[in-house]
C-alpha cells in the first residue's frame, strides 16, 4: 500500500506551504487538489461555460489537459500558476467544487496519483473521501483574520493587487460555502490530527507534523 499523509483546511491555513515542505523532506509526491478546482474553474470560463451547469462542467473535468510541471501548472499547454492564484480563481473553484457531479468526476484522477514512494495531499476533503484510509490525516487551521493577513502577504509579494478588508470578507464567505456544501463538505476526519496554525510559525507546524510521521513512519529517517 502506497503511504498517504492528507492535509487538510480552509483556504490560507497553510496547508499548501507545509504540503510542500513535507514532500520535500520525504522524496513523496505532492497532490494540490485544490488547483484542479481552480483549473477547472480557469477552463469554464475560456470556454464560456455557466459555473452551475454541473454536466458539462462534469465533463470538462474528465477532458481538459492538466499538468504539473515543477513549480508550474499547465492548463492545455498554457502555465497558468499566477492565474490560478488570485481570490477569483479561488472563489470560482470553491462554487465548482459544490457540484457532486465535478467531484465525481476528479475523484479517480486524484486517488490514481498516490504512487511510490508516497503521497502528500493537500486539500479540504483529502481525509474524509479521498483517502479515508490514509494513515495520516492532518486538518490544519487558523482564524479568519490569520488566513486573510497570510493571503494578503502572498499576494503582495506576487506582485497583485489585494485589499485586506476584501479578503477578510472573501475567507468567510468562502468557509461558509465549503462547511455548507451538500457533498464532501470541509470538516476534519474523525481520526484527523487538528491543529490550529495562528500565532505558530511554520517551522512551530512542522515540528508538530514531523512528529507525527515519526510515530507512524519510524523508519523514514525524518
Amino acid at each position: 500500500m502506497i503511504p498517504v499523509i492528507t492535509i487538510d483546511g480552509p483556504s490560507g491555513s497553510g496547508k499548501g506551504t507545509i504540503a510542500r515542505l513535507l514532500a520535500r523532506r520525504l522524496g513523496w509526491r505532492i497532490l494540490d487538489s485544490g488547483a484542479l478546482y481552480r483549473l477547472l474553474g480557469l477552463a469554464a470560463q475560456r470556454r464560456g461555460i455557466p459555473l452551475d451547469d454541473e454536466a458539462r462542467l462534469a465533463q470538462l473535468a474528465r477532458t481538459m489537459e492538466v499538468a504539473f510541471d515543477d513549480e508550474r501548472v499547465l492548463l492545455d499547454g498554457d502555465d497558468v500558476s499566477l492565474e490560478i492564484r488570485t481570490e477569483e480563481a479561488g472563489n470560482r473553484a470553491s462554487r465548482v467544487a459544490a457540484l457532486p457531479a465535478v467531484r465525481q468526476a476528479l475523484l479517480q484522477w486524484q486517488r490514481d496519483y498516490a504512487r511510490a514512494p508516497g503521497l502528500v495531499a493537500d486539500g479540504r476533503d483529502m481525509g474524509t473521501v479521498v483517502f479515508p484510509d490514509a494513515p495520516l490525516k492532518i486538518f490544519l487551521t487558523a482564524s479568519a483574520a490569520e488566513r486573510a493577513k497570510r493571503r494578503y502577504n502572498q499576494l503582495k509579494e506576487k506582485g497583485l493587487d489585494a485589499n485586506l478588508r476584501d479578503l477578510i470578507k472573501e475567507i468567510s464567505e468562502r468557509d461558509e460555502r465549503d462547511r455548507n456544501r451538500s457533498v464532501a463538505p470541509l470538516r476534519p476526519a474523525p481520526d484527523a490530527l487538528e491543529l490550529d496554525s495562528t500565532g505558530l510559525s511554520i517551522e512551530q507546524v512542522m515540528d508538530r507534523v514531523l512528529d507525527e510521521v515519526r510515530r507512524i513512519w519510524p523508519d523514514q529517517g525524518v
